[in-house]
This record gives structure tokens, C-alpha cells and sequence, in this order.
């Protein structure tokens, strides 16, 4: 990949390096300890796509939420949840950002705006835009971000999203993580359109497509698509197309696809040998090294934690369960 023309200066550069190779240390070491068989549920893992969810939410701040799907490890890490935190939630931990009850498909931190990862198929752009509503109403200048799968994309949930939110003009940004399979599903079988972004923009939004392996594709894209939701002009569509390294779960057994094509995908379109590609001689080989070293050790340190936190009490069981407002 060529070196580019970079919007953001060298301390922003480390950091959503930094970000995308938290997600990937994580991911990896997931990969690892799932095996063990001391995580209770499904894992469903990121890797492949950092670029995506790093691109997107290095646009954003604290004030501005996300909702995510089950594939929501990456989303928690570029949004700034703790590591720690998520760690010890996968383990099923009191000490876990929900106290060891959501575990990996349900982890979830208000203070840094992530409304929550989401078992439900398509279930995030029905709760992005209730928090895009709000931005609007109490003119925040806050913005929402919809993660959502190209399986995802074919919820009629999705599409009521996102009518509503071109005819109530709200500040959201619809993000479709095309990775070709909804499970075991080809892209090419379940969606009709021609593009999932085609499909979007007949809603009446701006919607484009971008290579999701890219981060600075993704990064301008969401940049422009932030820009005029806190300007007031509605929501937008990314569809960002990238490739997920392992199956739909740990523990799928991938007949869907050959080994050699998840050894090709690797070899040619990583996200973060394309970025060090895409800075050149910005930053060194000797800096990029040691951000790797660094979250592998966060990550080491997390399992760790993880494993010598206690279990949720059985006095806790009801707790935080209902809300009163």
C-alpha cells in the first residue's frame, strides 16, 4: 500500500495503531483461552476487521454512543472500555464492566457511550437511534454509530431504522461491516441489491462503500459522514468491506470457505500491516513493535486479572435487573 497524505498528526497515528493492535492481542489471546473451556458462551471474534471499528470511533468522543453486534470485542476496545473490564466480564466476573452477566455478547459502558454489544441480529440501529433522538432533542451535538453485519443488514428492524432516522433528520451513522458471510451465508446469496450501500442510500441517505482493511479509507469516510450529522444534515451509510480471520464462532468448523482463502485474506489484507504500510517513514518498525509488546502484556495482564477475580454472589442475582426512572 502506498503512503498516503495523513489527516491526523504522529500521537494520533500511535493511538488508533495502538487500538487496532489492542483489538488484535485481544482477539488472539481469546482465541487461546477459549480453548481452555473456562469462558462460558459463544465467542465470536474481531479480527480481521480492527481497521473498521478503530476508523470509525477515533472520530468520536465520550458524548457520542455506538451500538454494536455479537461480534463486539473490537467496537468495546476503539471505544474505550477497559480491557480489564471486558476481560473479566468474558470470564463470566463481578468485577467485569456488567458484573459478569452480559459476558462477550453483551458487554456494555455508558461513561465511554457504548450502549452495548448485542445478540440480537440487527439489533443495534433500533437503539442507535433512540440515542441519536436524544442528541438531537437536547442538542448535544452528539452523534450515534450503528454497527451492524451484511447479514444484520437484511433485519426489516434495520430498515425501520433507517427510514426513521431520514424522516426525523438525526445525527446517526449507520455502519455495515461486510465481512461475506452472515454465519455461513454468502453476501452474494442473502442480500438482492447490488450493494448493501445501494441499498441503504434508497432510504435518502449519503451512503458509500470503503475497504474496511483500510483504516484512513474508513477513517475519511466517517469523518465526512460525523461532520454533517453534527451539522444537522442526517444520518449516513458506510458499508466497509473486510474479512473475519476466524469463523462465525469459535468453534465453527468454516466448510463455507477453503483454509487457503483465510491464509490468503491474511497474508494480503491485514489491517495493520496496511497501516504501517500507509505511514511509511512516519513511524518506525521499532515503535510499532514495541505498541504490540505493550498490549500483549495489557492483554496477559487482563487474563490474569480475569482469571483471580471472584464469581457474582447468588445475593447478587436480581440485582440491576430492574430500573426504576
Amino acid at each position: 500500500m502506498p503512503e498516503k497524505t495523513l489527516p491526523l498528526n504522529k500521537s494520533q497515528l500511535l493511538q488508533a495503531y495502538r487500538k487496532m493492535a489492542q483489538i488484535r492481542a485481544f482477539e488472539d489471546r481469546l482465541h487461546e483461552e477459549n480453548a481452555t473451556g473456562d469462558i462460558p458462551g459463544f465467542i465470536h471474534l474481531y479480527s480481521g476487521q480492527e481497521a473498521i471499528a478503530v476508523g470509525v470511533c477515533e472520530n468520536l468522543n465520550d458524548d457520542d454512543y455506538i451500538g454494536s453486534t455479537h461480534r463486539g470485542h473490537g467496537h468495546c476496545i476503539a471505544k474505550g472500555c477497559d480491557v480489564k473490564g471486558m476481560m473479566a466480564e468474558i470470564f463470566g466476573k463481578q468485577d467485569g464492566l456488567c458484573h459478569g452477566k452480559g459476558g462477550s455478547m453483551h458487554i456494555a459502558d455508558l461513561s465511554v457511550g457504548m450502549l452495548g454489544a448485542n445478540a440480537i441480529v440487527g439489533g443495534a440501529p433500533s437503539l442507535a437511534i433512540g440515542a441519536a433522538l436524544s442528541a438531537k432533542t437536547l442538542k448535544t451535538g452528539g452523534v450515534a454509530v450503528a454497527f451492524t453485519g451484511d447479514g444484520g443488514s437484511n433485519q426489516g428492524t434495520v430498515f425501520e431504522a433507517m427510514n426513521m432516522a431520514v424522516v426525523l433528520d438525526l445525527p446517526i451513522l449507520f455502519v455495515v461491516e461486510n465481512n461475506g458471510f452472515g454465519e455461513a451465508t454468502g453476501r452474494d446469496y442473502a442480500v438482492g441489491a447490488t450493494s448493501i450501500a445501494a441499498r441503504s442510500a434508497s432510504f435518502g441517505m449519503p451512503a458509500t462503500t470503503v475497504d474496511g482493511t483500510d483504516f484512513f479509507a474508513v477513517y475519511d469516510a466517517t469523518a465526512e459522514a460525523v461532520a454533517r450529522a453534527r451539522a444537522g444534515e442526517g444520518p449516513s451509510t458506510i458499508e466497509a468491506n473486510a474479512f473475519r480471520y476466524h469463523g462465525h464462532f469459535e468453534g465453527d468448523a468454516q466448510l463455507y470457505r477453503t483454509s487457503e482463502q483465510v491464509a490468503q485474506q491474511r497474508r494480503d489484507h491485514d489491517p495493520l500491516v496496511n497501516f504501517r504500510a500507509a505511514v511509511g517513514k512516519k513511524i518506525s518498525a521499532k515503535e510499532f513493535d514495541a505498541i504490540d509488546a505493550e498490549t500483549t502484556a495489557a492483554v496477559d495482564e487482563a487474563v490474569a486479572f480475569a482469571r483471580s477475580a471472584a464469581y457474582p454472589t447468588p445475593d447478587a442475582l436480581l440485582a440491576d435487573v430492574y430500573v426504576s426512572y
